[in-house]
């Protein structure tokens, strides 16, 4: 098959390693695929299409990118499939010509809540293309909210890249948390039910990473600012906790990213996390927004080594073979040809 994805950019995020990851495995599989991004300006679409290089996070990718000044139906390419990956992207696909291909759109969180205005969003999701969805709430969503239906493809997390790597034992227990600007991402919540849970237990050690540095201080015993792919699996695994406030997630990579690297998870009830945080088997959950509830999961999973321990074996073994990567490609390659 010819297959186009709309990517809106090629910088480090989950949502895009995931069209990434997704686009190279067809690709691997016969199909001819194309990542078309847009540029700052026509200038520089016509120079990094005259000299293409790499995307240096992922090297080796074997999807063909393609740059263009801007989206537009005129400038999909002919094939079998195209797909609209961002809210942003579904008019030009929408408005395609019929010899482009079968349509899509790959949902990978409810943007209304917080990317656009929310309208000119959910106008998005009514548009008549098939979704695909990364998680059994984004379904829930597109079913309850815009009476469409979607398939549903969890993204796998990579056992290549996140395994458990041996870390030193210096005797402290250390609480990981994602750090971000977005208020949705709950870095708020997760710095209080810390607080509170420090105050009892001074030993512990909240360590931060993120694309970015925080631009005030804050509590973080140590931070990790845009570390190298390749290190992620060695920060998850030196931290037995993983401590996840976002009050929503599409699914949550990096929460289970963690969970594969041996850590436990604590997290609110976000949504997407249902697919893998099941709460007193797999994971501490509290309820969205619930701040004490939050601070008294993480307090469990510090005071308690055995309940710790058995959150961490059941989460990793859970996310480890519930979800799978030929199997996720195997799903999106038999939706993607369908008549």
């Amino acid at each position: 098959m010819k297959i186009t994805f709309l990517c809106p950019h090629l910088r480090i995020a989950g949502g895009v390693r995931a069209i990434l990851i997704h686009a190279d495995r067809l690709a691997q599989r016969g199909h001819e695929v194309t990542l078309q991004v847009p540029a700052k300006s026509a200038v520089t679409a016509w120079w990094r299409n005259r000299f293409p290089g790499q995307v240096d996070w992922m090297p080796g990718l074997r999807a063909r990118v393609r740059w263009v000044p801007e989206w537009s139906a005129t400038r999909v390419p002919d094939g079998d499939a195209v797909v609209a990956t961002s809210w942003r992207s579904v008019e030009p696909v929408a408005a395609a010509p019929v010899r482009c291909g079968r349509k899509f759109y790959f949902i990978q969180h409810y943007e209304s809540l917080y990317h656009g205005e929310a309208a000119r969003v959910d106008a998005t999701y009514r548009v008549p293309l098939r979704k695909i969805v990364i998680s059994t709430w984004l379904a829930d969503v597109m079913a309850e909210r815009f009476d469409t239906p979607a398939a549903i493809i969890v993204t796998p997390v990579d056992p290549a890249q996140f395994h458990p790597v041996p870390a030193e034992d210096d005797g402290k227990l250390r609480v990981l948390m994602l750090f971000h600007e977005y208020p949705w991402k709950g870095v708020a919540d997760g710095l209080e039910a810390f607080d509170r849970v420090r105050a009892r237990h001074p030993n512990l050690a909240l360590v931060g990473f993120g694309v970015k540095p925080p631009p005030r201080k804050l509590p973080f015993a140590e931070f990790h600012e845009n570390l190298p792919q390749e290190r992620l699996a060695w920060l998850y695994s030196r931290c037995p906790i993983y401590l996840c406030p976002s009050w929503d997630e599409g699914l949550g990579m990096p929460a289970m990213e963690a969970m594969v690297c041996g850590a436990a998870l604590c997290t609110y009830d976000n949504g997407g996390c249902r697919d893998y945080a099941i709460d007193g088997r797999t994971a501490v959950v509290a309820p969205r927004r619930d701040l004490d509830a939050l601070a008294w999961g993480l307090s469990r999973l510090v005071e308690d080594a055995e309940l710790r321990r058995r959150m961490a074996r059941h989460g990793q073994e859970f996310v480890r073979t519930q979800f799978d990567w030929e199997r996720a490609t195997a799903r999106l390659e038999v939706l993607l040809a369908a008549r």
